[in-house]
């Protein structure tokens, strides 16, 4: 936001969601398999949020559709076993299935997360729908 001239309290909702970032990796059996070190997490966690209030929630999979990069950089899908995460820049790897309420959890875990790094920054998180 310093490189735009805002301060966080003038800054519109898409500065705030692209502008907030930090390191996003993606672990399996305590490999990492994907990472990026300027992810916009702030918009990763609006839109989950969105997804989860929805009605779509556990029933169709998700796929950020970011401001600022091609569909599919993230995605969640269902499968006979359970949830996936995966992203397009990994076509040939998805997570092991978990079980929606297991899903849930880490994207809770991930919200809280974000929530407390936006606070720390001195800005309110509340930009951020509750999940």
């Amino acid at each position: 936001m310093p490189r735009r001239g805002l301060t966080p309290q003038e800054a519109p909702l898409e500065v705030l969601l692209l502008d907030i970032d930090a390191e996003l990796s993606i672990w399996e059996q305590g490999r990492k398999v994907w990472s990026e070190e300027a992810f916009p997490v702030a918009e990763l966690a609006y839109h989950l949020a969105l997804w989860l209030q929805g009605p779509a929630a556990g029933h169709e999979g998700f796929e950020l559709d970011s401001m600022q990069a091609d569909p599919g950089l993230i995605r969640i899908v269902s499968s006979d076993e359970g949830w996936r995460v995966g992203s397009l820049f990994t076509p040939d790897f998805w997570t092991a299935p978990v079980a929606w309420d297991v899903l849930v959890a880490e994207l809770k875990q991930f919200d809280r997360s974000v929530r407390q790094g936006v606070a720390a920054m001195g800005i309110d998180p509340a930009f951020i729908p509750q999940p």
